[in-house]
């Protein structure tokens, strides 16, 4: 079990009945998670959320704001900033549980002396962000171009120097395609790949049927150094075992090295920890 213990600007104060209440600095919010099928704990914290997101019987959903809040405002984790936006689809533009897997990158980085990362399905550049303030070069890649701007902010907050990145708006594994053939190889790849997805011609993304052939695309991209592979899933069925399955018969099979995987969690104040689904890492 993986547990992102360590944040001072982020927690989760209770969970239940379908929901979660976490403190992102100074505000509170309240929204929902599948994975609470529990009752709350605390049922007096509740009244000090912030803003409350409700499901719409129709898809999506809205905040409630109990209280004025600023549009963005910036969490920290140690010497890392992150821009928090509350979006129409609850996301906060941050999964806090992958602090976790931000230290271990980092420390695997640190101990190399820099690496070449590539960082799929990159989002607003947490992972990337962190590999940065190691030492590294990370190739980012996102389809969405806002959230590879997002990500951009995200590295000014953190005074991350711009020439470590190269920011690619793209596809994922249309660009994993190109790079082998380019012969441009890394070091390391940070995969975050959707549970579930649709592309710009109608094409379905199902992690459980993709997942397997992406990570064998991405062992192949890796070079003569390889440093390390991280496979995050959120996908309910996808237990630890199948991102190291996966792992072994791909870039196990070709490199060797070391496997491991686990569940992923956030303590929860009022006791307990948060599922926050799996995490898969391989390392040379």
């Amino acid at each position: 079990m993986y547990a992102a213990d360590k944040w001072e600007d982020y927690e989760v104060l209770d969970t239940g009945d379908g929901m979660k209440l976490e403190r992102w600095g100074k505000v509170i919010l309240s929204r929902p998670d599948p994975q609470v099928i529990w009752p709350r704990q605390e049922d007096s914290a509740w009244s000090k959320a912030d803003a409350k997101y409700h499901r719409s019987p129709k898809g999506g959903g809205e905040w409630e704001f109990v209280r004025r809040l600023p549009e963005k405002w910036t969490v920290r984790y140690g010497d890392l900033s992150f821009i928090v936006h509350p979006t129409n689809f609850k996301h906060t533009g941050l999964f806090p549980e992958q602090a976790v897997n931000w230290d271990w990158m980092r420390t695997l980085i640190q101990k190399r002396g820099g690496a070449k990362v590539l960082n799929l399905f990159g989002y607003t550049g947490g992972a990337t962000c962190a590999c940065i303030a190691a030492g590294a070069h990370v190739t980012h890649v996102d389809a969405a171009k806002g959230m590879v701007q997002w990500a951009g902010e995200n590295r000014a907050k953190c005074g991350l120097p711009e020439d470590k990145v190269r920011w690619i708006v793209d596809d994922a594994v249309k660009f994993v395609e190109r790079e082998t053939r380019r012969g441009n190889f890394y070091d390391a790849v940070v995969m975050d790949p959707p549970s579930y997805g649709r592309g710009p011609k109608g094409e379905i993304w199902k992690l459980e049927d993709e997942l397997y052939s992406l990570v064998e695309k991405c062992a192949q991209v890796i070079g003569n150094a390889p440093l390390f592979v991280l496979i995050n899933s959120y996908t309910t069925g996808l237990q630890p075992a199948v991102l190291s399955n996966i792992l072994r018969l791909t870039v196990g099979k070709r490199f060797g090295g070391r496997i491991d995987a686990g569940e992923v969690v956030l303590p929860v104040s009022s006791g307990g920890v948060l599922p926050c689904g799996a995490s898969g890492r391989w390392e040379a």
